[in-house]
């Protein structure tokens, strides 16, 4: 069995304030919540019921002695015998009203929740009068729980410290429905910062997640907990839309703040009416109404947070395989993470702990992979000086089985290949282990997935059409599946560099590296990012290292929707309008071009961000930022524009690098190489008229064999009956310039070899900050390390 432990009380950090973050909302969600969320699904609760038959028996037993408890004091509180107190179980009350013991809190409970249920109350309840009234239901159940475990104590199959209480934090805060106007950002990432704002009938409840000993009542910030779920309440139906959106947006900042999430829950509540949500990779889904004005709604909800307290762990969610612990020898909280590998002899899972104090990026997405990196040591006393780095994602796959596409396949093909000379030695990242991360399923152990999560619940990713296209990019592939990588630490990623000269190397080097992978293994990359290049320091300088082959495909094969990376920002135009294209080399180099562009925009390290930024105008806005906003076609469109030609590449791109900036006359060369080679003709698409109108014979008939897509020719076709030409034209370029760089940074003396295998300054330390920390506006974690 695996370790299914973790220990909630110990969390490091302050208050997962959502206060903070209540404008940060992702361009298109709007219309991505409409596509992606499964309403009225009837199996949403289960997710979370125990699946120990035994734990399931005690849920069953808690669960109707307190629907019986709960529905004999609202009658005891009811004014009078025809009160308006709608219940249809009046004669399956266990308990009488003259047997019901007097119990003050949960009297004082009782009747809030009657002002709740009662129909005498008026129809719409605003967001302030049932806030409070919401959570006096969640104290109730709490009150209960504690008291059960109180009285019947442990059993073999149900332990006291593997209980919880689910309960609300401080009062919730009155909050505020914001238009965004998205301004601009040092990340690739979708925070923005609110606009103006208009006040509405909204109410949001934290709810927290305490051990058991815990006091039953409304829960202060600072004490060591989880944040559990969010509670949107909304005082008005037409607001739903609006407590839905708010709802995602702050469950994106669970995913982030909270290193150890699988899925996350959450609830709206609207008048009488609740619903739960939970939220998967690539879907969402919406419960079944429970209405609480009736007993059948009443006794659903408590059934949910009876479950919420009693099941384990990753039925709430979380992955047990990664735990927060604090050690007073160690004095700060630490991570432990443990990577599994299945005996296939004996058929048991075999696990070996890591240490971290240092997240490299927390998943900045609501939906999608969720990678996560940690840099780790063997050893709790080592954590200051990792030695490996690992990788965290829910990966997709077509079946849910381990093939041939993850990176650990891939990273043996290019060792067996070029172990065998020095000429690329330390190129590419080494590995050390690959394989799912398992979890336990009653008594056996299972690999994890989004199968074994969601299992009976409807499906996006199997149900959509192949090659669809949607506004995050998201694949529509069979399942993901749980996987855990760890490397060798090679280095700290190029968008941490100390300068830019350091950049112009490290691109260089792993252009070089990727037509090797190319020419020797037949092998594309298919997912060049400010992460597949990190910079390693060498006995002979700055080297760039290539990483990140978890999309990587053999040349010729369709890549599908399943090898498609879903950060859009870096791929190619031809990848972006056909996910189902099929790639070559090129578009690898055209991914290498928007990487040098981002850096040259943004800034290359956190400190030159954030200064670039600050010199901005407020209401600047640079045409790059559209290169991560709207839907692949979208950003496909964009991109061609500010491809057409010299002069609007120069205008939207190469101008708003700073002056005397080395990527500026780099990303200029790399435009030149890949888009105006001889016998290309540009990036426009060309339509049947257009065609038809042509008086250029030549461009006329190299187009002619070009075919037609939607009543469009594409000419960037054209350009693949020359990528060898293209490619030596483009190492040349890039040689003429790493020749220039390493020069410069052999003149200042700057290539510090010691900052440069060290851990970066701004990434997320358990050390120096909160590893809940809750994001702003402007950079992610994920650009800063």
């Amino acid at each position: 069995m695996v370790n299914d432990k973790a220990d909630f009380s110990i969390l490091a950090g302050k208050d997962l304030s959502f206060s903070n973050i209540s404008g940060n909302r992702d361009d298109g969600l709007d219309d991505l919540m409409q596509r992606i969320l499964h309403r009225s699904c009837k199996a949403v609760c289960h997710l979370a019921t125990p699946c120990d038959p035994d734990i399931r028996t005690v849920v069953g037993n808690i669960t109707s002695d307190l629907t019986a408890d709960l529905e004999a004091r609202l009658l005891m509180a009811a004014p009078f015998k025809g009160h308006a107190y709608n219940t249809r179980s009046k004669g399956r009350i266990n308990k009488p009203r003259d047997t019901v013991p007097a119990n003050e809190p949960l009297d004082a409970y009782a009747r809030d929740i009657l002002k709740w249920t009662s129909k005498q109350s008026s129809t719409h309840l605003g967001a302030d009068s049932a806030a409070p009234l919401f959570e006096s239901f969640m104290l109730f159940v709490a009150h209960h729980i504690k008291e059960h475990v109180r009285r019947h104590g442990n059993t073999e199959f149900l332990k006291s410290e593997d209980c919880r209480l689910i309960l609300p934090i401080n009062k919730g805060m009155k909050v505020e429905r914001t238009d965004i106007d998205s301004a601009d950002s040092d990340s690739s990432t979708d925070f923005y910062t609110p606009g103006y704002v208009d006040p509405t009938d909204f109410f949001s409840v934290e709810c927290g997640m305490f051990p058991l000993n815990s006091s039953v009542g409304r829960q202060k910030a600072p004490a060591p907990h989880l944040v559990f779920a969010d509670a949107e309440i909304v005082g008005h139906p037409d607001d739903y839309t609006e407590a839905e959106l708010r709802l995602a947006t702050k469950t994106k900042a669970l995913f982030f703040n909270q290193h150890n999430r699988r899925f996350a829950w959450g609830l709206t509540v609207s008048g009488r009416t609740i619903h739960a949500y939970s939220f998967g990779p690539d879907d969402i889904w919406k419960s079944t109404t429970m209405d609480i004005s009736g007993d059948k709604g009443r006794r659903a909800f408590i059934s949910l947070l009876v479950d919420w307290s009693l099941c384990s762990i990753d039925r709430l969610g979380f992955d047990p395989s990664i735990r927060y612990v604090v050690d007073r020898c160690v004095g700060s909280p630490y991570l432990e993470i443990d990577v599994h590998k299945m005996d296939e002899s004996t058929g048991k899972v075999e696990s070996r702990t890591y240490y971290s104090q240092w997240c490299l990026g927390a998943t900045d997405r609501l939906f999608g992979c969720h990678a996560r990196y940690f840099a780790v040591s063997a050893s709790p006393k080592s954590m200051d000086k990792p030695a490996f780095l690992i990788k965290d994602l829910w990966m997709t796959t077509g079946s849910g089985s381990a093939d041939d596409a993850h990176e650990s396949s891939v990273l043996n093909i290019l060792h067996a290949e070029f172990d065998k000379s020095n000429e690329f030695s330390g190129s590419f990242v080494q590995l050390v282990s690959a394989g799912p991360v398992y979890i336990n399923r009653g008594n056996t152990v299972v690999a994890d997935s989004t199968d074994t999560a969601f299992a009976g619940l409807p499906s996006m990713t199997r149900d959509a059409a192949k090659g669809s296209d949607n506004a995050q990019g998201l694949s529509n592939s069979c399942v993901r599946q749980h996987r855990r990588t760890v490397i060798k630490w090679a280095g700290k990623a190029i968008s941490e560099a100390d300068n830019q000269s350091q950049v112009v190397v490290a691109v260089a080097d792993a252009m070089v590296a990727l037509n090797a992978v190319y020419a020797k293994c037949n092998i594309l990359h298919g997912n060049i990012s400010d992460r597949a290049i990190l910079l390693q320091q060498t006995v002979d300088g700055i080297k760039g290292v290539l990483a990140e082959f978890d999309y990587a495909s053999y040349v010729g094969e369709r890549s599908g929707v399943d090898k498609v990376p879903e950060l859009m920002l870096f791929r190619s135009i031809r990848s972006l309008d056909n996910p189902r294209a099929v790639c070559t080399l090129l578009d690898d180099c055209e991914s290498f071009l928007y990487l040098v562009c981002w850096l040259g925009n943004f800034g290359i390290n956190k400190a030159d961000r954030a200064a670039y930024i600050a010199g901005l105008p407020k209401d600047h806005r640079l045409p790059i930022k559209n290169w991560n906003q709207g839907t692949a076609s979208d950003i496909a469109d964009t991109k061609r524009l500010h491809m057409t030609t010299e002069s609007t590449f120069r205008t939207n791109i190469v101008s708003r690098m700073r002056e005397n900036s080395p990527l500026r006359p780099l990303a200029f060369d790399m435009y030149r190489a890949l888009f105006l080679h001889p016998g290309c003709y540009g990036v426009t698409l060309v339509t049947n008229d257009e065609f038809a109108e042509m008086e250029d014979g030549n461009i006329r008939d190299a187009l002619h064999a070009v075919p037609v897509i939607n009543g469009m020719r594409d000419p960037l076709v054209l350009r693949n009956n020359h990528i060898d030409a293209i490619i030596a034209n483009l190492l040349d370029v890039l040689a003429r310039h790493s020749d220039v760089a390493l020069a410069a940074l052999s003149a200042v003396g700057a290539e510090k070899g010691s900052e440069i295998l060290a851990l970066p300054s701004a990434v997320t330390s358990m050390k120096h900050h909160h590893m809940d920390e809750v994001p702003q506006a402007g950079p992610s974690k994920r650009l800063r390390s």
